[in-house]
């Protein structure tokens, strides 16, 4: 049976930033598809509450507190999954932050805001990804999922840490997924659009008409696309971007719903 394939059943799924947000959309769809769930983030409750969650759906969810741009806390988080699990199948580098140098110019952008930036958004997902293949290459494969953005396409005013960031997330999914792929260690990346917080209803009425569908998206739709990604129903794909954003990118560099006019 074809549906066969989308069983994530005996796997587990380490999952950063599983807290709130895509994390927790994405560790409840890989419940509901059978796999068992690691969640790290840096504070507690809400992995608590994603935990109890996950676990009204007959599944098992250990959690960690971790900062993913410290590479010992990164180790740690990892010995820790692996010892609690024994085996770890699958790894989503979901930890990112937006705001980071908001309101500033260019020029008023530090050192710090630089740095943040860029750890949060892409050293992270280097410094997990290191941290497992070992395990992976002991165990014969693993799966490591990447997520990006729509700001990894394209520029933005005042957009510098975040899009760069993201920009290189998806060449570092390339990169591990052509370096491994005789190993059975497959790479992928999602870049979500536009999907706020299922209670961001503000922010939802206001850009809903600036998305090619009408909308934006939900949290829930991303967990339909990780299981996919995570499990065999993709098992010929690896170093590929997908694009789960309502055709923002399709739609061009600028949003729908604008239409520049020359001047003068």
């Amino acid at each position: 049976m074809v549906l066969d394939k989308f069983d994530l059943s005996g796997k587990t799924a380490i999952i950063t930033g599983a807290g709130t947000g895509l994390g927790r959309a994405m560790a409840l769809a890989m419940a509901d598809a059978g796999a068992d769930v690691y969640g790290a983030a840096r504070r507690l409750d809400p992995l608590n509450e994603t935990k109890a969650l996950v676990e009204a759906k007959g599944r098992r969810m250990e959690v960690g507190t971790a900062d993913v741009t410290v590479t010992e806390q990164v180790n740690a988080m990892t010995e820790d999954a692996i010892a609690k699990f024994g085996r770890i199948d699958i790894l989503v580098n979901n930890a990112g932050i937006t705001d980071r140098g908001r309101g500033k110019t260019f020029p008023e952008l530090d050192d710090e805001d630089w740095r943040i930036g860029i750890d949060v958004n892409l050293s992270s997902a280097f410094y997990c990804s290191r941290a497992i293949v070992p395990h992976f290459l002991e165990h014969g494969g693993g799966n490591v999922i990447n997520l990006t953005s729509g700001w990894g396409f394209r520029g933005g005013r005042n957009n510098f840490m975040y899009s760069v960031a993201k920009g290189g997330v998806i060449q570092f999914t390339k990169a591990l997924a052509m370096t491994y792929a005789r190993e059975n260690i497959r790479c992928t990346c999602i870049a979500p659009g536009l999907i706020p917080k299922e209670i961001e209803l503000n922010l939802r009425e206001q850009r809903n008409g600036f998305q090619p569908v009408g909308r934006v998206g939900w949290p829930r739709e991303m967990g339909p696309l990780a299981v996919f990604l995570a499990s065999d129903a993709s098992a010929y794909m690896s170093g590929e971007t997908v694009l789960l954003d309502g055709g923002a990118i399709a739609g061009g560099l600028l949003p729908a719903g604008y239409a520049p006019e020359a001047e003068g």
